[in-house]
Parts: structure tokens; C-alpha cells; sequence
């Protein structure tokens, strides 16, 4: 089968073609002929082996495909590894039906960047009516869809920040109250003035470095700022427990692969939820680009220069 193989790490460049044996599923798999497979940003560290799990060569990247098992089921899954291909396996626990009606992009959109979001707001920083939500990076995949779940769940305020004017204005028609360039010199300043001059409730961050720093110092008291990666590559500054206690403020960490492993099948009822919403057309997936696997190079070089938007996806058959 075609696939994209990386036998030594680094930069877009060592995402290389090749000719592999097909995967055999094993007890407790499903074999999945894809029709897409996920683009996320997180496969940018896999390559480089900066991600949060230690990655191991040569190795085929990719954690999220949808498309067909051999009974005819359309599922999406997560693969844990080997989504830029033709065929890829996943545990069973970890694939899901895709409601009909739900397009390829949309049922990528939802299994991680999606649970993301939901987990961010539902479970990192609990988000209560009325209260204002940042969000970083909104017009990427977890961006856009944590715009549209605040405001679905009653967010009284939704400030995006976004690099340039076009995303920022996406954010907007997805339903954001105010759009903030994160260049911004004074970005705390920034983002207390588009709250009305108050204080921020919850802050989603990705990105890292100063955006971190500043957006701590625009939580309110009892506010909240979920960290969910670290998209510059520079850590923020390190935050004393003195400072917690003096404001009254939390800093959560979110890593999706852990909600995997909570009681009571969290990403089933996070995807059901999300589906649901996107059935109802309360939510929508922000279609970012379609690459061939000869294209997977530019895909990546476009996400580390923040030239996307919304949900990439792989066609393998290309």
C-alpha cells in the first residue's frame, strides 16, 4: 500500500513516500480502508520527536482516519500511529460509527479537535453561562469549534485572537463577540478591552510564550486558563504557587490522549454530543484543505507557518 514513512526525525522534509505491506488487524482490531485520514498539529512534534509521547523509527504518522472496515461500517478512528495511508488498523474501543449525513471532513473535525474543545470546556476549565471565553489560535480545528461550543453553551462573552484579518474574521462569523490580533504589543490590555473592560473568565492557550504569560495576567479572579500545547516551541514564563494563591486563579493542563483512559467512555459521550450538534447544524467543522499523500510536505510546512485554518485532511488515494 502508499503510505508517508519517516525514518529519521526532523522538519517536513523527512516525510518521505513509500510502498509498505498492508497492516493485518489483530485481536481487538479493525482493519480501515481510508478515504481520509487527519492533519493535525500535533504530528508536526511526532516528526521532529517533540511530542508529548516519545515517537520511535521509522514509523508511518497519522492518529485519526475515517472510511471503511471490511463488514461496510463507516467509522472514524484514532490509530495511535499509521493514519497517512491507504489502510491503517485501530483498536475497536477506539473507533466510532459516523452518523449518515456527517462528511469525511466533519467526522475528522470532531475526534480530536472536537473532543478537544469539548473536553477544554467541559471538563480542564468548566465553562458557567454568562461567562467570558478566550480562545487562541480560533481559527484552527480546536479554535473554531470551541467559538461555536462557548457559544452554544452559553458563554456571555467569546474574545478569538488569530494572526491575521481574514481568521479573524472567520472567528467572527462563527460567532466570536470580538477578534484580538495575539501580536498585539499589550495583549492583556488587548483582551480586558474587548471584554468590556473586565477581566476574563477562561482562557483556551496553545500557542505558549508570551501569549501564556499575558493571558494570565487578564484571568479575573477565580478564572481559568486551560494549556493544551505550545505551538511557538517557547515555554511560558514559570508561575509561582504565591501568584495562584494572591489572584485566585487556575492553570489546567489538557492532553486528549488521557481522556481515552477515564470511567464512563468520556470521548463516547464527547463525540455523541458533537455529532448531535453537527447533525443540528449548531456547529460546523471549518473545511481548512484537502492534500494528496504527495502533498503531505506542504501540508506540514503549511501548519507550522500558521497558513491554515479550520481541519486538514490526507487522501490517500492521491
Amino acid at each position: 500500500m502508499r503510505a508517508i514513512q519517516i525514518t529519521e526525525f526532523g522538519g517536513p522534509e523527512v516525510l518521505r513516500p513509500a510502498d509498505l505491506p498492508e497492516p493485518a488487524a489483530g485481536p481487538g482490531q479493525v482493519l480501515i480502508e481510508v478515504s481520509r485520514a487527519g492533519i493535525n498539529y500535533a504530528d508536526t512534534h511526532q516528526t521532529e520527536n517533540s511530542y508529548l509521547a516519545e515517537q520511535s523509527l521509522p514509523m508511518v504518522p497519522g492518529a485519526e482516519v475515517v472510511g471503511r472496515t471490511p463488514d461496510g461500517r463507516r467509522v472514524v478512528a484514532l490509530t495511535g500511529g499509521g493514519g497517512y495511508a491507504e489502510k491503517a488498523v485501530a483498536a475497536e474501543p477506539m473507533a466510532w460509527d459516523v452518523p449518515g449525513g456527517l462528511d469525511d471532513v466533519t467526522a475528522l473535525g470532531m475526534v480530536i479537535q472536537g473532543a478537544s474543545a469539548w473536553m477544554l470546556l467541559r471538563r480542564s476549565a468548566p465553562l458557567a453561562p454568562g461567562e467570558s471565553v478566550v480562545v487562541h489560535a480560533a481559527a484552527g480545528g480546536v479554535g473554531s469549534l470551541a467559538v461555536q461550543l462557548a457559544k452554544v453553551w452559553g458563554a456571555g462573552r467569546v474574545i478569538a485572537t488569530a494572526s491575521s484579518k481574514e481568521k479573524r474574521e472567520l472567528a467572527l462569523s462563527l460567532g466570536a463577540d470580538a477578534a484580538v490580533d495575539p501580536a498585539e504589543p499589550d495583549l492583556k490590555s488587548a483582551l480586558i478591552e474587548a471584554n468590556g473592560g473586565r477581566r476574563v473568565d477562561i482562557v483556551l492557550e496553545m500557542t505558549g510564550g508570551t501569549v501564556t504569560d499575558q493571558s494570565l495576567r487578564a484571568l479575573a479572579p477565580f478564572g481559568r486558563l486551560a494549556f493544551y500545547g505550545m505551538a511557538s516551541r517557547r515555554p511560558p514564563a514559570p508561575v509561582q504557587p504565591a501568584t495562584l494563591l494572591a489572584r485566585s486563579i487556575t492553570i489546567a493542563g489538557m492532553w486528549l490522549a488521557h481522556a481515552f483512559r477515564q470511567p464512563g467512555d468520556v470521548m463516547g459521550t464527547a463525540l455523541a454530543e458533537l455529532f448531535a450538534l453537527a447533525a443540528d447544524g449548531r456547529i460546523r467543522v471549518v473545511a481548512g484543505g484537502e492534500y494528496g499523500l504527495s502533498e503531505v510536505r506542504r501540508a506540514h510546512e503549511d501548519l507550522r507557518a500558521r497558513r491554515t485554518t479550520g481541519k486538514l485532511v490526507l487522501d490517500p488515494s492521491r
